[in-house]
């Protein structure tokens, strides 16, 4: 039974697609923290002792013994069966998880339980334990960023299915039918249309690039696109709001099929939130069915650090469980 006054101590690994992330936690704090970069193309294998070393080397820095935590926490950049802690779909990130126990190597490694999801559930988990979803029993959550994740909180639960993409695919929402492949294998996803990895290729098709402030940079990426576009770029504020377009489109889509009280928004393109949030507000108070009232659309509280935080609500149980 979970004690909210109770202090519990976890290991904490934020695993991403070019960098991860490992952490002591305790409660809703960090204690000490390491990132390191990584390449999600490589293999996770030869990463797990580096995680070991650097693990070890924090606990020792705080004089915290390891079997003083309750266990460890990853979140991966994939899909999850969270009953055995494995990987089950990674769409071409760290490929040889598939076979890998982890479960199995934490024991061996730390003697101390393990628990794996994926890392929009985990961000959803941490804004619910110590961040903006606090408090709140439905909620959607999507990260913008390099992809788009999504997560759902329903009746004060992360809502998981037996297809274990249910309930985190959010950014795989189709908002335009001829539109742009998708990795996933779809066409017109959310995650196609507006996202970090697919942004380039869009302005370089976009009509007038070559003349556009893009064009002179050699990586396109969100800051720039919304730098540019403050500064009167014509290319970069017609890309601008085409996305800004999109993520609204979808956040309709989300708000329709889930109900939710609030929609948190995450992820590094959230540094030109005071320019995204307004828009989406905007349009899903003139385009959504919402019967019950106004959908709160919030940012995310804790940054990078919501995947780390939530440890000890993932170790503990569900989000119910903990309430």
């Amino acid at each position: 039974m979970f004690n909210p006054m109770q202090t519990m101590k976890a290991l904490s690994i934020d695993l991403g697609g070019s960098h991860a992330t490992l952490a002591v936690v305790e409660n809703k704090q960090i204690l000490i923290s390491k990132e390191i970069a990584v390449d999600s193309l490589g293999d996770l294998l030869p990463l797990l002792p580096e995680f070991k070393t650097i693990l070890f080397q924090l606990l020792a820095h705080i004089q915290v013994p390891v079997s003083s935590c309750i266990g460890l926490a990853m979140s991966f950049c994939g899909m999850i069966d969270v009953h055995t802690s494995r990987v089950v779909s990674t769409n071409l990130k760290f490929e040889d998880a598939l076979g890998l126990d982890l479960p199995g190597w934490c024991q061996r490694e730390f003697g101390i339980p393990f628990a794996l999801e994926n890392d929009a559930r985990m961000a959803l988990l941490g804004e619910w334990y110590a961040g903006a979803a606090q408090g709140a029993e439905d909620v959607v959550m999507i990260t913008l960023g390099t992809g788009v994740g999504g997560a759902v909180l329903a009746g004060g639960k992360p809502l998981r299915t037996r297809q274990v993409q249910g309930g985190c695919i959010g950014g795989h929402i189709p908002v335009l039918f001829t539109g742009r492949r998708c990795t996933c294998g779809a066409f017109g996803c959310m995650e196609a249309e507006a996202s970090g990895w697919a942004l380039p290729s869009i302005a370089k098709e976009w009509p007038g690039f070559e003349s556009s402030r893009l064009a002179k940079i050699d990586t396109i990426n969100f800051r720039s696109l919304f730098e540019f576009a403050r500064e009167g770029d014509r290319v970069s504020i017609e890309l601008r709001d085409r996305c800004l377009h999109i993520w609204a489109c979808g956040t309709v889509g989300l708000v329709h099929m889930f109900g939710p009280e609030r929609v948190i928004f995450g992820g590094g393109v959230m540094r030109s939130g005071d320019e995204i949030l307004p828009y989406i507000r905007d349009y899903v108070r003139k385009y959504s069915w919402t019967p019950n009232g106004t959908v709160s659309i919030l940012p995310a509280a804790l940054g990078n650090d919501a995947a780390l935080l939530s440890a000890i609500p993932l170790l503990c149980g569900t989000a119910s469980q903990l309430s």
